[in-house]
């Protein structure tokens, strides 16, 4: 199901400002549409998700609007906008636009992609190789049903979420990095039996693009094998 988050009304005033300086909403509303442009897309997805949706059915959107992702340890998947192309596996380079928010602290945004620009002022997307390990398992387990262009927002939780502190991806921010992961691995809460809410995460992600590195060796192997026939 496609589905576009409508992030207050378009005519509030804040709706034309950058999304940091945007009015957090009390509500999220979930409007069953297609999202046809990149633009609208990315608009709907800098809508932020009150912690007491996650905890709540009264509210506006329910978790029954997600899909829990097979073999994904419990991570519930809700498409925005459906991609095209080759699904991902293994060994694939994957670079991905994402938001990235912790339900623990009323969806506080901790990290973003579109806040991080090359020297041309363009964002810079995440990239990592699908099955090193090297990123948390609930984005792995949500871009191996993506297909590039596709939007999708997760809800991850801690059992596919940070482990440790060395896991990607890490805020590049000292502050927000710290807040992150004091609050995840609070070591009195977490012995107070609260580590089921701590560590839950809320990303929304577009798969900007892969490549297949092993198809591409098995191309150009056969393309030398080609060459030196003919020769």
């Amino acid at each position: 199901m496609s589905a576009s988050v409508c992030a207050l009304s378009s005519c509030s005033p804040s709706h034309h400002l950058p999304i940091a300086h945007r009015s957090l909403p009390k509500t999220l509303t979930i409007v069953p549409t297609f999202i046809s442009s990149r633009r609208s897309a990315l608009i709907s997805i800098a809508t932020l998700l009150p912690s007491s949706f996650l905890a709540s059915s009264s509210s506006h959107a329910s978790l029954s609007d997600f899909v829990q992702l097979p073999s994904s340890g419990g991570v519930k998947a809700l498409d925005l906008r459906i991609g095209h192309g080759d699904l991902p596996i293994d060994g694939d380079q994957i670079a991905i636009h994402y938001y990235g928010r912790l339900a623990a602290k009323q969806g506080w945004r901790f990290d973003s992609t579109y806040d991080h620009k090359d020297e041309a002022g363009d964002p810079v997307p995440f990239v990592f190789v699908l099955g090193s390990g090297k990123v948390i398992s609930g984005i792995e387990a949500a871009v191996r049903s993506m297909r590039v262009g596709g939007v999708r927002r997760v809800i991850i939780p801690p059992s596919e979420g940070y482990q440790n502190t060395m896991q990607e991806p890490i805020p590049p921010n000292f502050f927000d990095r710290q807040r992150l992961f004091t609050t995840i691995f609070n070591p009195t809460r977490l012995a107070n039996g609260e580590g089921s809410s701590l560590g839950t995460l809320v990303f929304d992600i577009e798969l900007v693009s892969l490549n297949h590195p092993q198809q591409r060796g098995q191309q150009n192997s056969l393309s030398t094998h080609v060459k030196e026939h003919i020769y």
